[in-house]
């Protein structure tokens, strides 16, 4: 295992200056709607009951998942509570971690009954006003904490160079228990490891492949056993690219989802849709918001975005997606969304003013 040290990344002056900047936050809207069609949803700011921040704050919300008897674990970066534990009600039931300062993603799989997560620590961290960069690691737990294993820098195995960054954002498991990590801050590669963690090969990367299948950002990654499908397939994202790319679980590239205008984060399958938050948007006017902007993308059984909760209704022209475009006020930088099992949606944000996730209530008329 390589050494991990801490040391001030090379981010942009403006980069950083987005990472850190606080602005004051807009007033609560009562009795929101938003969303289109069968995706329409009342926005619940306040899910998470006022004074819980005293025992358990947050920086940054990430990525959440449900476990089977109903409860949401949620991954942050908080130096002391980088995991805490929800009911369906926001009520939080516990808190705590301290050795996963870039917590950023999480992944839960069941094995043989038993379930597992794998939390994904991207290296990238804040301390008061300051960005930091370190290596990155993935880490399989029990639901208690316990660590059952770790996976660290590439070059270990022999599948990077020292100098490559490893800064992973996300996991997926294969049907097998191989285990895919998507190195969605460092150097844009899907690695893939087998069940017990040996490194078995790497797909994608930025440079030196076709620019209609590169990964620009592959933020996050799911397995797609959708209906309809011949084999379970990859959903890598392409944030910097504004898409989805499909790929065998070899890492062959099959084809693209376009979500232009949206800088999608990870995938999550839910029934026959795959949903998303996008943390960065533009305007009406098509203007970047890199501060308080962002939406959910809803994603069809075609693989044609059906839905964009927080953003105009999505358009087609001759079969291609007009570029989506915010109308609400809703998000800062919607991060994740965990699906609960009536439809309503947990929806995590980045630099929200430390806020906890938003519930939206899906209207069934």
């Amino acid at each position: 295992m390589t050494t991990r040290r801490h040391f001030l990344t090379g981010l942009s002056s403006a980069a950083l200056g987005l990472w850190t900047q606080k602005l004051p936050a807009l007033p609560a809207k009562t009795d929101v709607i938003i969303g289109q069609g069968k995706h329409k949803y009342r926005v619940q700011k306040e899910w998470v009951p006022k004074g819980q921040g005293r025992n358990h704050p947050i920086l940054n919300c990430h990525e959440m998942v449900q476990v089977r008897d109903g409860r949401l674990f949620m991954i942050g970066d908080h130096s002391h509570n980088q995991m805490l534990v929800f009911r369906n009600d926001g009520t939080i039931l516990e808190s705590w971690g301290t050795v996963w300062p870039g917590g950023h993603g999480l992944t839960r799989v069941d094995e043989n009954g038993e379930e597992f997560l794998f939390v994904t620590d991207s290296g990238l961290w804040k301390s008061g006003t300051g960005a930091y960069r370190q290596t990155g690691r993935v880490t399989k737990i029990d639901l208690s904490g316990r660590e059952i294993f770790s996976i660290s820098h590439p070059m270990s195995v022999g599948a990077y160079e020292a100098q490559m960054p490893f800064n992973p954002t996300e996991v997926a498991i294969g049907p097998n228990g191989d285990i895919y990590i998507a190195d969605g801050y460092g150097s844009n590669f899907v690695l893939r490891y087998d069940r017990n963690g040996k490194f078995v090969s790497r797909f994608g990367g930025k440079e030196g492949v076709p620019a209609s299948e590169r990964l620009n950002s592959p933020h996050g990654i799911a397995l797609d056993t959708r209906s309809g499908m011949e084999k379970a397939t990859l959903l890598v994202t392409s944030r910097g690219d504004n898409c989805f790319h499909r790929f065998t679980l070899e890492g062959g590239y099959l084809g693209t989802i376009a979500t232009p205008g949206a800088y999608v984060c990870r995938p999550v399958v839910w029934g026959e849709e795959v949903y998303a938050g996008s943390c960065w948007s533009r305007d009406a006017a098509g203007k970047f918001l890199p501060m308080s902007a962002g939406f959910v993308v809803v994603i069809g059984s075609k693989d044609e975005v059906i839905a964009a909760p927080g953003a105009l209704a999505p358009e087609y022209d001759a079969g291609k997606l007009k570029p989506l475009l915010r109308s609400e006020d809703v998000f800062e930088h919607a991060h994740d969304v965990c699906v609960l099992e009536n439809g309503d949606l947990i929806v995590c944000q980045w630099n929200a003013f430390q806020t906890y996730p938003i519930k939206l209530e899906r209207l069934t008329s």
